[in-house]
């Protein structure tokens, strides 16, 4: 029997009964997805990029002056996945920069690495769909 590439290992796990749903979506614990995939593989790491403010401060967040996101790695077996994500606040909308706090940043630091571990294959499925574009829906008139 053939063994299966990390990738499948981690794909095959059921993340199902560790998410928790709000506002309508579905989250994995960083922590448990972190532990899974260091149990598997223990040479894993990651890596919160940074970068310089014009003030010449280093955060651990990018911005466009008047939002902000964050970018983490995660690497398995020498293979990095990158994942940028929106600082946002309790309804998934951006928050302005002059409003974001360390709290904010440090929530979206650990849903960007669990999507990084996702994009490894754990809880990929989760993720299945987010990306499409919403419909907005048209009135359709009758014309005479």
């Amino acid at each position: 029997m053939e063994e299966l590439n990390y990738f499948q290992k981690l794909n095959n796990i059921n993340v199902n009964d560790k998410t928790e749903q709000k506002n309508g979506l579905t989250y994995l614990s960083w922590a448990w997805a972190w532990g899974e995939v260091k149990k598997l593989f223990p040479d894993a790491n990651y890596t919160i990029y940074e970068s310089t403010l014009p003030s010449g401060y280093t955060v651990n967040y990018y911005t466009d002056g008047r939002t902000a996101w964050v970018k983490t790695g995660v690497t398995i077996n020498g293979i990095e996945h990158i994942e940028e994500l929106p600082v946002m606040d309790f309804r998934n909308k951006s928050i302005m920069l002059d409003l974001l706090t360390s709290f904010d940043v440090n929530k979206a630091i650990q849903r960007s690495l669990t999507k990084a571990v996702a994009r490894h294959g754990l809880g990929l499925y989760i993720y299945a769909g987010e990306d499409l574009p919403t419909v907005e829906e048209k009135k359709i008139t009758q014309e005479t």
